[in-house]
């Protein structure tokens, strides 16, 4: 996200939203539909299945049933087995600002077992996918200079703004995280369902929590990823998170042997490369591969290296990346900054990113109580403000930034190496839900995960026992003890040159 992790949130991400607070009332539930009136056979890239996708119509504005429509779009995967269970996962995806259909296929290989008895449904947020989209011109090609340059992301973002307003459906202060939630109640509605079972990760654990507590008694089960809750002031724990996981990976390659010997000055090179800045570097773009020139700032390199902290094995490179750049080279750094996410999951509308943002997180950023961090600093936060300056808000009810006590069994994840949403907020989370009945809220943290700990080994089972659990008191806890093992990756080591033929026969007959 001009700098991926701006508009990658979550792959990034992720995080904070909702808006025009309207109470459940509000919602004009249609009659339940059969199956062959609301879907039709279809099929989606990354999937070799035939699926089910559909349609329903819903107002811009929910205060106006009769005003604008938007068509928002969902997928269903039917259970293989014919006698299934009649209530649906549904997958809530992240971002704020990735299509939850384009998700699909990497989430129907992990809830393969889920799915052999429930329907799997992706119903893309409004903003996103194919639910009137809010997007923006796709930055992946964009020269280094002007991707990272704050300044141009800006005009970049405004341009975009006075583009979306012109759309039919471009009143930017209907697409928030309370009224997309109302669009999936009626989804549920039409297609019959009695009740959900959550699945969000990022800002999708936010979106869930919304849902939960618009429609409690139409969740059956919750599982949330990467805990992004309500309250949480994005661009200020941007600041707090990234740094710690900084100084986790920072201690991490102390502790680790091999990387100590390899990299024993690596806090001195990084803060020297800190140092250096702002200063003219020449390097090849990561994706076009054309030689580039242009001036790197403190904070496009801090951006540079805070997204691989969200995947452990990118992670694992930063220590030679660090040092490679350290001496000039920094086509590593910069590599690694453009591996996350990417592709066809990983973009985000960034019209809906900023409209979730700007109406949910930006109000409450000066009461936030997240410091700076010293790397960090004011980054995000000045980047935001200066964003959402003029981007239009929803109305944001008291009531969304509450937890009440969970009335359903809910599981929350947390990586302990998370960059953007580790387990200091899953915690908080975790006491507000189950402040009256603590058995129906447990908090896994998986010590060496980054963002995202669902698709991990064991984890996997762990999510199909919660679920297809009969009754809630088998639900929970769930023993989570095979994750607690998966190790931090070791530190990545550049190949290095391979020895002449003739040293290396030599070599060779010195061992025979």
């Amino acid at each position: 996200m001009s700098d991926r992790h701006r508009t990658r949130l979550g792959a990034i991400a992720g995080i904070a939203l909702a808006g025009a607070q309207l109470g459940a009332s509000a919602i004009a539930a249609p009659a339940p539909l059969s199956s062959t009136e609301l879907t039709r056979p279809c099929r989606i890239e990354g999937v070799a299945n035939e699926l089910q996708c559909g349609s329903i119509k819903r107002p811009l504005n929910p205060a106006e049933a009769q005003g604008t429509q938007i068509d928002i779009h969902f997928v269903v995967v039917p259970a293989m087995a014919r006698n299934k269970q009649p209530d649906p996962v549904l997958v809530l995806a992240g971002g704020p600002g990735q299509s939850a259909i384009n998700i699909a296929p990497t989430m129907i290989s992990r809830l393969a077992r889920l799915n052999n008895r429930r329907d799997l449904v992706f119903i893309d947020q409004r903003g996103t996918g194919k639910s009137a989209p809010l997007q923006c011109a796709d930055e992946e090609q964009l020269p280094m200079a002007e991707g990272l340059d704050a300044n141009a992301q800006f005009q970049r973002l405004e341009r975009c703004r006075q583009d979306l307003s012109k759309l039919p459906y471009g009143d930017l202060r209907y697409f928030s995280t309370t009224v997309a939630m109302q669009d999936f109640e009626a989804v549920r509605v039409a297609l019959g369902a009695p009740a959900w079972n959550l699945i969000g990760g990022s800002y999708g654990t936010r979106a869930a929590l919304e849902y939960l507590r618009l429609f409690p008694a139409q969740v059956r089960r919750t599982v949330i990823d990467g805990v992004a809750p309500s309250d949480m002031a994005l661009p200020a724990s941007f600041s707090t998170d990234g740094q710690a996981a900084l100084e986790a990976s920072f201690k991490a390659c102390e502790k680790e042997p091999t990387c100590a010997s390899q990299f024993p000055q690596l806090r001195q090179q990084w803060a020297g490369l800190l140092q250096s800045l702002p200063r003219k570097i020449s390097v090849q773009h990561p994706l076009t591969g054309l030689p580039e020139s242009f001036t790197l700032s403190r904070e496009m390199l801090l951006r540079a290296v805070r997204l691989p902290l969200y995947a452990p094995p990118l992670a694992s490179a930063l220590p030679s990346a660090i040092a490679a750049a350290s001496q000039g080279r920094f086509e590593g750094l910069l590599g690694l900054s453009s591996a996350f996410g990417g592709g066809r999951a990983g973009k985000l509308a960034q019209g809906m990113h900023f409209s979730v943002v700007c109406a949910e997180d930006m109000p409450r950023l000066a009461d936030s109580k997240d410091a700076a961090g010293a790397d960090f600093g004011q980054d995000q936060a000045q980047f935001y403000t200066q964003a959402c300056k003029n981007w239009p808000r929803a109305s944001i009810a008291p009531d969304f930034y509450k937890l009440a006590p969970a009335p359903s069994p809910v599981l929350l994840l947390s990586g302990g190496a998370d960059p953007v949403t580790p387990p200091r907020h899953g915690e908080r989370v975790a006491k507000a839900l189950g402040a009256t009945q603590a058995q129906r809220v447990q908090h896994i943290v998986v010590p060496e995960a980054g963002h995202g700990v669902m698709g991990l080994g064991c984890m996997r089972d762990l999510l199909f026992r919660f679920i297809d659990a009969k009754s809630d008191a088998q639900a929970l806890p769930q023993d989570a003890s095979c994750a607690s093992k998966i190790p931090r990756p070791t530190v990545f080591l550049p190949p290095q040159p391979a020895a002449s033929t003739g040293a290396a026969n030599s070599s060779a007959k010195q061992g025979q």
